[in-house]
């Protein structure tokens, strides 16, 4: 395709697969309790860390709820309830079974839940027994957690939701399920065309640039500059959750990381560093756009009411670079050889929105770490509240394993020599 200004992009159109139902039926392999039966041998716990909950789910044991308080000079005080607690043995015998029924007597429909959208299959897994509920005649609270399919997930928690009084869904991903066929993601029957920039040509066309930057400066006037300007409504509580990743204005998949149109490294590390090429993502609420050199964003999108945006942070090198004379903006990783190379680096951006919490402006820090992933082009980002409105926004790319190296004392990165 050539646009008026005679940039030229190669286009993909999609090719309409099918064949689904065929592979779901010839399917022999393992159940998905078997498929998830190595996560729970290894006892191992899950975490997720809101405003002021942190949630512990310990796979096949139990659900836990709690928030820490440390006083000046006295123990910390842990307030903490049980949303449940495996009952069985063997926490996937019984769903195992009917599974293996199922499969006899043909095909029981898998249960699914609305995630962005999309009805994503689910396997769940039921816990009881849990802290008894004062305004359930003290009735133990109990949970149903859904383990879903997502290819480079490590268990993380998606989402805990309070569906009844005391009664709760938490939302996993894993990638245990995905070689199942029955559990993969299923695509919208909407199918996107995507574009890579031929050389000589930018990464995104001038017009849509150009538009992106109207839309942008339609917004600006809204922004509160001044605190005694600032909406008195409480925002909602933020939530932290590992996020997908959608480039330009489609995402790929609708759950978890998604992968970037391949681009020369050259030229993705070229736009990356001038902050033109801009990640964005999220799985609840909230969604984030992180442009390097350039700003933080948290934000929701609503058909109705449009667009709410929160700045989370700016950039200024000066402020910056006062940062990282307090704080460690390179960390190191020791090779065997005995050489060390660069694991990680820290970025500080502040001067964000006033908080409601705190009267003063919101600030992140930017962890930019190498990530080794099959696809060249994979991109993972989460980001964490530890403090009131004050983040930590992680950033991980195969892309950033190859400028880490670059980075001067200030962790400042460059496009390598």
């Amino acid at each position: 395709m050539t646009t008026v200004d005679k940039e030229k992009y190669k286009c993909l159109l999609p090719l309409i697969a099918s064949g689904n139902e065929e592979e779901e039926k010839d399917y022999k392999g393992p159940t998905p309790g078997e498929l998830l039966e190595p996560l729970f041998k290894q006892s191992s716990c899950s975490y997720r860390i809101e405003s002021y909950w942190t949630y512990e789910v310990c796979h096949g044991k139990h659900i836990r709820q709690y928030h820490e308080e440390k006083e000046t000079g006295q123990k910390i005080n842990i307030q903490e309830y049980y949303l449940g607690n495996m009952i069985m043995k063997n926490p996937l015998s019984e769903p195992d079974q009917e599974e293996k029924e199922n499969s006899k007597d043909g095909a029981k429909e898998i249960p699914t839940k609305n995630i962005e959208g999309q009805m994503t299959p689910y396997y769940p897994v039921e816990l009881g027994n849990g802290t008894p509920c004062s305004l359930r005649q003290n009735r133990p609270r109990s949970s149903t957690v859904m383990y879903i399919c997502h290819p480079e997930a490590k268990h993380e928690i998606l989402s805990v939701a309070e569906v009844t009084t005391c009664e709760y869904e938490v939302v996993i991903l894993t990638p245990l399920l995905c070689s199942h066929p029955k559990y993969r993601f299923r695509a919208s029957p909407v199918n996107d065309i995507f574009c890579q920039s031929l050389p000589g040509s930018p990464l995104k066309p001038h017009n849509l640039e150009q538009l992106e930057k109207q839309q942008e400066m339609l917004k600006m006037p809204f922004r509160r500059v001044k605190e005694e300007e600032m909406p008195s409504t409480k925002e909602e509580k933020f939530s932290s959750i590992h996020k997908p990743v959608a480039v330009g204005s489609h995402q790929l998949l609708t759950v978890g990381t998604t992968h970037i149109s391949k681009l020369t490294d050259e030229q993705l590390i070229k736009e990356f560093l001038s902050g033109s090429y801009c990640f964005h993502g999220g799985v609840g609420w909230w969604k984030y756009e992180f442009c390097y050199g350039k700003y933080v964003h948290q934000y929701h999108e609503d058909k109705e009411s449009g667009k709410t945006s929160v700045v989370v942070g700016t950039w200024s090198k000066e402020e910056h670079i006062e940062w990282s004379r307090k704080n460690a903006a390179r960390t190191f990783y020791l090779r065997e050889d005995g050489t060390q190379t660069v694991r990680m680096v820290s970025h500080f951006y502040g001067n964000g929105d006033v908080c409601d919490l705190t009267d003063k402006p919101r600030q992140v820090t930017v962890k930019l770490k190498c990530k080794e992933s099959d696809s060249p082009h994979a991109v993972t980002i989460y980001m964490l509240e530890p403090h009131s409105c004050q983040y930590i926004l992680g950033v991980e790319s195969p892309v950033i394993c190859k400028i880490l190296d670059t980075a001067d004392e200030y962790g400042l990165l460059s496009v390598p020599s």
